[in-house]
């Protein structure tokens, strides 16, 4: 029909092919024909199908009837021998096609594996593209260039990457897809309980080799971050190589091999850190050195492609081949790069990893004497900052043994481009290196004493947070912020030398490159040598490279030094003294018939001192025992429970303990948390047993009171519970542990009489009936049911024995019985009480308790009248489910650390940059980086356009001009970095001191209610980790973003000028560049945001655990609290990752585009026509080209960088801007100086709450406390007894009502006045590191015989005076080397020196005994007889003599008046708050 001429000319054409051609063309045919039969053959069967199940009328309709010679003719048609080259390609094409086509296929049917016939396919293909390679090059070789411009060649040459990356695909055969079959159902439901994020493991433990070169494996991650702001529940969880538990195994490991191997020699840290991941750092030395290797093939190669583009042609095609190179060169140098910094980063995460948790470990076993000269504040700078700095070593692990690698390669090409000069460059190189070396030493000693003030910062920042409601309470808190501000100057001041300095470093570092080049071309010229544009060009390009390693070189040696000290500080702490491991012998449960057994027993806290805290311990009790310890003030009590536990150094002697033991501190130690983990205390939960113990600890009462129950989150240390609630969870969390041996220290103090009874008669009578217990009490009425009484004094047991014989021998004891005695006497109800038939004393203790419960209950229920007599089951569940749905509605105390979201506010950088000299030296700074780029542009310029293209040619001017021109220019852009560097650090250091003293001030302005419900981590990682950022990071990061700015444009128009055409890549680059950027900055501002989060639990975690290590250590928990700080670790380490991956996959794909950018700039400049461009200028384009890609992604990287950083000051901003508490002064309405004069206290229908969330306390409270008499306030745990002295002191402000003294209203006065005119003695004894002389008078307002006098009077006096240095004898953190009791007695002696005409005791007493606690109520009658005393106290004795009593229950005034009258009252609360103590004290 006319086809067959027309099918014989493509079969002829098709045989004028060549050989590969043709081959290609068949087999994608073939393999085409036999796709699209099988496409066919399927569809076939599918109609039959459907043809079968279709009814009988439908089917002349079912199927389109399918001419397929009709369209066969017409595609044969259409060829002609004009179109075949046209056509021929297109068969390849649509092979390609209908293989995209199936690949979408297997994804959109969610196939697990590829089709056998599309493997096969892509094999075969790479196989082909292998073949028909060798057989090109081989023509290349035999015909020359002309066979090199063939399309088939270029095409195969482009394909091969791709195929090779499929053939790989084939083998594998995994599409990738996953499928769950079966348990869908059950993991949905999963899904819906746990986050998402905890459940799924990084893609980068198990990615493919494209994944990991390409990073796409975040690709998931940074989609989701682009649709919204990530939470932690997306960040998946890393692989369990990379987890902390991991590193630290490795390192804690090859550390005690290191320390067994030889005892005897100082153990080596960075031995153990390179033992145990000396294989991650070999592999990331491969890329390393690839990096290397290929960055040099540019300089290189420069100069063959200036004689090129001059007209001296070596061989055909040169051009393209050079820009091939070129191309593939900087392709392996990205690549290379980027897995390098990946890895390094992975590496420097393992190592500080396994640090941070060897230190936290050591610093749950250091024993007392290394934990004296370890504060908490600086074990948390060896994990904040020390660790950090060792991790950050990473970076530079490898430069080391690069700088001469690359130093060897720069000289090997400058003796190419300059000959012997080069001998000079190694000279001025080596000087270069040598001057740096007293610079770094300066560097590193400027660093430590940096460290060492920050240090001291630190410790007495985390002090004062710990004491803010002291500081408040006595008006210190302006005294201590000035303290904080004359640390930071002295801190300030070697900030100021490191940073200048370091600017210093900056100038000679940016200038040692120029007069390295400078040395190079003026020795070459002076020798006789000539220079050519392309040998200078591939010169300054080779500076250009050594400039890196130059300018890093003094960070390399800075940061060695640093590491070094930061590595033999943590190596110091790790080799600290631990607890004595045989210190007690603890035997199985069922042993032997004794539970304590203490032989010759010697200890003490100090083993250099020559007194021991306790001496001859002779003990031994018996399973069940109940075993009451007593003693003075100082007695050695507290230390006695110690020895039992192993905390204090034994020096001679054994101790047994047979079965597990639980322990109650003297000081409650709460965890943040909420009230059940605290109970729990990693227990499982046992309900039945949960509520026993609740019943046996007096705590369901308070718990219905807490809003949201046992789920009240507790603020940090415990602030928002009373000291009687903080020392029942305290009890409960022993009990719920049901240890065989309860060891519990002045467990009743804190609480008052009724409930300290019940937990008696409860706790230790009935839960802990079976158990042995060891209790310290200076209850003296709960002595005679133990089967043991221990006396202690001075650190000997002088008595032991029962409660009768000790009474019958006299001494000690019996004068701690008279004086409580004496007490009850002073009461004078104790025989009515005794009379009284209704209420029997000894008759049948159990059921006159249960009765005496009964009728209190009846009492406080008919006051409130909140809760109606009699309820049905029915109601209950009414009432528990409004309970419920009320505790949904009402906030926690402690919230989730805020975090901003979404993009950086512009306010939040203008208010940086106003911060210095109101942002003045911004734009100086911009200048002087814009003069240095210019200078450095023009120096380079001159030296390529003044020397000759090629040798014979004549130059352009002489070797003097030229030397003088290039020195000059070279020598002003050094000078402009130089002005550039100091004015940074100028602004630096400005910016950084105005927002740290705005930040201090704001802090210790913020109310309470602020420290109520914020972790001291919070606050700490914004005075430490975020102010060093802005101290040290953000003022360099900001100029570097300005300078890389400004080079980047400096490039871009230098290969613009040569060749414009690159403006038409360079311009969508940019767009694609700046779209990426925003498209990674959505997803890594958050990743940095949830790291600043995530640090602060660390931190906490670890302050926390110190400060109860030994509470720890008495349940056992170590390993609990271990695995808790690795998982917080991890949380740490997930975003971590996460974030510097991004920073990674970013680069990667800047790099590639201005790598392309590059490849078009070189093949233009080939393509020219020779003459057409100065080869010079073309020369010059390329040496700038080859820097574009790293100074593109170093823009990137910098603007990336300077936004993660900036959150720091975003986290800063936050905390400038707390709402303060009250004015300290107001000046319009200052009280007199007199004032108070009287001390007449009135409350006017006070109500008040902790904050606007939670609810009420105090319940319109109103009555006058008349001036100069004493008030006693009584009242059951959590009656509001606190709240009101609170509210006195306006450290919670009232909700309503108002509180008037001396006729003027304390809200209309400033904190200030009020609080310095105000006295207090608090429930919680604080002392400050330092000496007694500075605890007791902190203001420097008293004489020294003043502070002697009121330490006589609170009964120290002689202690201090036995002390060696007197006044100035030290007080450790915390007060640590002090007991509790003597504490309350330094807080009685800093009243005493105040004089305040009104006085407050809250529960000033509690921790000490009965004859101290008489005696110091005598010196208050005494001293203050004309001030206003208002007490709060459990112990009865000490407000029974006071004018007025006011007892409070539920917030409420329940009665006032005076004692003697309240107590005629047989009904009154008071009545039976005193017949309850009483009765307790008669019993005995």
């Amino acid at each position: 029909m006319g086809f067959q001429p027309t099918f014989d000319a493509i079969l002829s054409c098709f045989k004028g092919l060549p050989a590969p051609e043709r081959i290609l063309v068949s087999t994608h045919l073939a393999f085409l024909v036999v796709a699209l039969s099988f496409a066919s053959v399927r569809r076939v069967f599918d109609c039959i199908a459907r043809r079968v199940t279709a009814s009988k009328e439908d089917r002349p309709e079912s199927i389109a009837p399918v001419r397929v010679d009709d369209w066969s003719i017409s595609i044969v048609a259409i060829f002609d021998e004009d179109s075949l080259v046209f056509y021929l390609p297109s068969i390849q094409a649509s092979a390609w096609l209908v293989l995209s086509l199936s690949v979408l296929h297997c994804k959109f049917k969610a196939f697990e594996r590829y089709p056998l016939l599309l493997r096969l396919w892509w094999f075969v293909s790479f196989v082909l593209c292998v073949y028909i390679g060798y057989i090109d090059v081989t023509g290349i070789v035999r015909d020359g260039s002309k066979r090199l411009l063939s399309s088939h060649v270029l095409s195969n040459f482009a394909a091969a990457p791709a195929l090779a990356f499929l053939c790989f695909v084939s083998i594998r055969g995994h599409t990738g897809i996953e499928l769950h079959r079966g348990d869908f159902d059950l993991r949905e439901r999963l899904l819906v309980e746990e986050e998402a994020g905890c459940l799924r493991v990084t893609p980068y433990s198990e990615a493919g080799i494209f994944s990991l070169v390409t990073l796409s494996w975040l690709n998931s991650l940074l989609s989701i971050g682009e649709k919204r702001p990530l939470e932690l529940r997306d960040v998946p969880l890393l692989a369990p190589n990379d987890r902390s538990k991991t590193s630290y195994k490795i390192l804690s490991s090859n550390w005690e091999r290191q320390k067994a191997e030889n005892p005897s020699k100082q153990p080596s840290l960075a031995l153990a850190i390179f033992r145990s991941f000396w294989k991650e750092a070999a592999c990331n030395a491969v890329f390393a050195g690839m990096n290397t290797l290929v960055s040099y093939v540019g300089p290189y190669l420069i100069s063959y492609f200036v004689d090129y583009l001059g007209g001296r042609i070596a061989f055909p095609h040169e051009g393209y081949i050079l820009a091939s190179v070129f191309f593939v060169a900087k392709l392996v140098e990205t690549i290379a790069t980027r897995q390098w910094y990946l890895g390094v980063d992975i590496l420097g995460m393992h190592v500080r990893s396994g640090l941070t948790a060897m230190v936290y470990r050591k610093g749950l076993r250091l024993s007392n004497t290394s934990r004296q000269s370890h504060t908490s504040g600086e074990i948390v700078n060896y994990m904040a900052v020390d660790v950090q700095r060792v991790g950050d070593y990473s970076w530079y692990l490898h430069d080391i043994w690069m700088l001469p690698l690359q130093i060897v390669l720069a000289l090997a090409i400058l003796y190419k481009n300059v000959g012997i000069a080069s001998v000079a460059t190694l000279i001025a190189t080596i000087v270069s290196i040598v001057v740096t070396v007293p610079l770094a030493k300066m560097q590193e000693e400027y660093q430590d004493n940096l460290m060492t003030a920050k240090d001291d910062r630190m410790r007495k920042t985390s002090e004062c947070l710990r004491n803010m409601r002291i500081l408040k309470l006595q008006a210190w808190e302006e005294r201590y912020r000035v303290m904080l501000e004359e640390m930071r100057g002295v801190e300030f001041k070697w900030l100021k030398k490191a940073l200048y300095s370091q600017a210093f470093i900056t100038f000679i570092f940016w200038g040692s490159p120029i007069f390295v080049s400078v040395v190079t071309f003026a020795t070459s010229i002076l020798l006789g040598g000539q220079l050519t544009a392309g040998g200078v060009l591939s010169a300054l390009a080779t500076f250009r490279i050594l400039q890196e390693p130059l300018r890093n070189f003094p960070d390399l040696v800075s940061m060695i030094a640093q590491t070094k000290v930061s590595l033999d500080r943590i190596s110091g702490f790790l080799q600290e003294e631990e607890l004595q491991e045989d210190a007690t012998i603890v035997l199985p449960r069922g042993f032997t018939n004794f539970a304590i057994e203490i032989k010759d027993g010697e200890f003490c806290w100090d083993p250099s001192s020559a007194r021991p805290t306790l001496s001859d311990i002779q003990l031994k009790v018996e399973k069940g025992m109940r075993v009451a310890v007593c003693g003075m003030v100082g007695s050695g009590k507290s230390s006695f429970l110690s020895c039992i536990l192993g905390e204090i150094p034994k020096i001679s002697g054994e101790v047994k303990l047979c079965g597990s033991a639980a322990y109650v501190s003297q000081s409650a130690w709460i965890q943040s948390g909420n009230i059940e983990e605290n109970i729990l205390f990693g227990s499982p939960m046992d309900k039945a047993k949960y509520k026993s113990v609740i019943h046996a600890c007096a705590l369901k009462k308070d718990l219905e009171l807490f809003s949201h129950g046992d789920q009240t989150i507790i603020g940090d240390r415990g602030i928002n519970l009373s000291g009687g609630q903080k020392q029942r969870v305290q009890l409960a969390r022993a009990l719920y542990q049901d240890a065989d041996i309860y060891l519990l220290d002045d467990p009743f103090s804190a609480v008052d009489a009724h409930t300290g009874t019940e937990l008696f008669k409860e706790y230790i009578l009935a839960a802990l009936a079976n158990k042995t217990v060891i209790f310290v009490s200076h209850q003296v009425e709960f002595l005679p049911a133990a089967d043991l009484i221990l006396v202690l004094k001075e650190g000997h047991i002088i008595q032991a024995g029962k409660y009768d014989e000790l009474l019958q021998a006299g001494t000690d004891f019996n004068a701690l019985v008279s004086a409580h005695h004496e007490a009850i006497e002073a009461m004078d109800i104790s025989d009515d009480t005794a009379e009284n038939p209704s209420e029997p004393v000894c008759v049948d203790s159990s059921l006159m308790f249960s009765e005496r419960c009964k009728s209190t209950a009846r009492n406080i229920n008919t006051l409130a009248k909140e809760i109606p007599e009699k309820e049905t089951p029915s109601d209950r569940k009414v009432i528990k489910e409004k309970k419920k749905a009320k505790r949904k509605g009402k906030k926690q105390l402690v919230q989730e650390e805020e975090r901003e979201r979404g993009k950086i506010s512009m306010k939040v950088y203008l208010s940086y940059m106003a911060a210095a000299y109101k942002g003045l030296l911004i734009p100086l700074i911009i200048l002087a980086q814009t003069m240095f780029q210019v200078l450095q542009i023009a120096s380079n310029w001159w030296m390529a356009w003044a020397n000759p293209q090629t040798k014979g040619d004549t130059p352009k001017t002489s070797n003097m001009v030229l030397l003088v021109v290039y020195m000059a220019l070279a020598f002003g852009s050094s000078c402009f970095v130089f002005v550039r560097a100091i004015l940074v650090a100028t602004f630096g250091l400005a910016a950084a001191q105005k927002l740290f003293v705005k930040m201090l001030r704001s802090i210790f302005r913020a109310p309470m209610s602020f420290f109520d419900s914020t972790p001291a981590g919070r606050i700490l990682n914004r005075v430490s980790v975020d102010q060093s950022v802005v101290d040290l990071d953000i003022p360099f990061r900001l100029g570097g973003f300005a300078s890389t700015t400004i080079q980047l444009f400096g490039i871009v128009g230098v290969m613009t000028k040569v060749t414009w055409q690159v403006l038409l890549l360079f311009i969508p680059m940019a767009i694609a560049c700046l779209w990426m950027q925003k498209y990674y900055m959505a997803s890594s501002r958050e990743l940095v945001r949830i790291v600043s989060i995530q640090k602060s639990p660390i931190i906490h975690l670890f302050g926390e655990s110190i400060a109860g290590a030994a509470t720890i250590r008495g349940f056992g928990q170590e390993k609990r609290f271990m695995k808790r700080n690795l998982y917080l670790l991890d949380c740490f380490a997930r975003p971590f990752f996460c974030s510097f991956a991004a920073i990674e996959w970013l680069c990667l794909r800047m790099e590639l585009l201005s790598t392309i950018v590059f490849a078009f700039c070189m093949t233009l400049l080939v393509s020219f026509p020779h003459g057409s461009i100065d080869p010079s200028m073309a020369g010059l384009a390329v040496t700038y080209g080859l820097n574009l890609n790293a100074r593109l992604s170093r823009w990137i990287l910098s603007f990336c960088k300077l936004e993660n950083k900036i959150i720091s000051i975003e986290r800063i901003h936050q905390y400038c801007q707390i709402p303060s508490e009250a004015p300290p002064i107001v000046e319009s309405c200052r009280p007199p100086l007199s004032w108070p004069d009287n001390g007449t206290i009135e409350l006017d229908n006070l109500k008040a709450r902790y904050k606007e969330c939670l609810p009420m306390v105090l319940h319109g409270i109103t009555c006058t406390f008349p001036g100069g008499r004493k008030i006693g306030i009584v009242g059951r745990t959590g009656s509001g007894k606190s709240t009101l002295i609170q509210s006195l002191f306006r450290m919670v402000e009232p909700a309503d009502g108002k509180i008037i003294i001396d006729s003027i209203d304390i809200s209309t006065i400033g904190i200030h006045d009020l609080r310095s005119r105000l006295s207090i003695i608090p429930q919680d004894p604080a002392l400050f590191e330092g000496t007694i002389r500075g605890n007791l008078d902190p203001l420097e307002e008293h004489s020294d015989h003043e502070v002697w006098q009121a330490l006589d009077k609170c009964q120290l006096g002689e202690v201090i005076r036995r002390k060696e240095l007197k006044l100035d004898t030290p007080v450790l953190e915390n007060g640590d080397n002090w007991s509790v009791g003597q504490r309350q007695l330094v807080s009685l002696g800093r009243a005493l020196l105040k004089q305040a005409r009104i006085l407050v005791l809250d529960e000033a007493t509690a921790s000490v005994d009965t004859a101290t606690d008489n005696l110091i109520q005598k010196i208050i009658r005494t001293e203050f007889r004309d001030c206003t005393v208002c007490t709060i106290a459990h112990r009865i004795p000490t407000v029974i003599d006071s004018d007025l009593v006011l007892v409070l229950s539920d917030g409420r005034v329940a009665e006032f008046d005076n004692p003697m009258r309240l107590l005629e009252d047989k009904t009154s609360m008071f009545y039976k708050l005193v017949s309850e103590y009483s009765t307790r004290s008669t019993s005995v």
